[in-house]
């Protein structure tokens, strides 16, 4: 593998990450939110990783990592969760239904930390990652200034 397809694998690795931590900033900026443009309580957000180009087959994956097809990390989509919303009775509230009920997102912000620092650390590594493709490049310059 070369140097420039080792940057392109952490650097896709890098804006996977980005989407990834908007993506949980938002469901804890939303945390609270009742009601929305498409109606009813905020819909936690999850992003979806796929890498490209997809492979089948073992000898296919083995010699995309050996050769110039070496798979990159994407996120190919952001998904709105199914969890049902978590209802609150609170009858003064003005997005209360007829019994007193508020339909709150059911996010929970420890669980939304925890997927922050994952995604933090993903992004460390690939930025580690780059770091060191970059210091090989200059060790192998500085070797064939010798």
């Amino acid at each position: 593998m070369d140097l420039l397809t080792s940057l392109k694998i952490s650097s896709s690795g890098l804006a996977a990450n980005k989407k990834r931590m908007a993506s949980i900033s938002s469901n804890i900026a939303n945390a609270q939110t009742t009601r929305t443009a498409e109606g009813g309580p905020y819909r936690r957000k999850e992003v979806v990783f796929g890498s490209e180009p997809a492979r089948e087959t073992f000898s296919e994956i083995l010699e995309g990592e050996l050769g110039e097809k070496a798979q990159t990390v994407q996120a190919t989509e952001v998904i709105s969760t199914n969890r049902p919303p978590i209802l609150k009775y609170e009858p003064n509230h003005p997005d209360a239904n007829d019994q007193g009920y508020v339909a709150y997102p059911d996010i929970n912000v420890m669980e939304e930390m925890a997927n922050m620092i994952s995604a933090s650390r993903a992004y460390e590594a690939n930025i580690n990652a780059m770091n060191t493709t970059k210091n090989m490049a200059m060790k192998a310059l500085e070797l064939g200034r010798n």
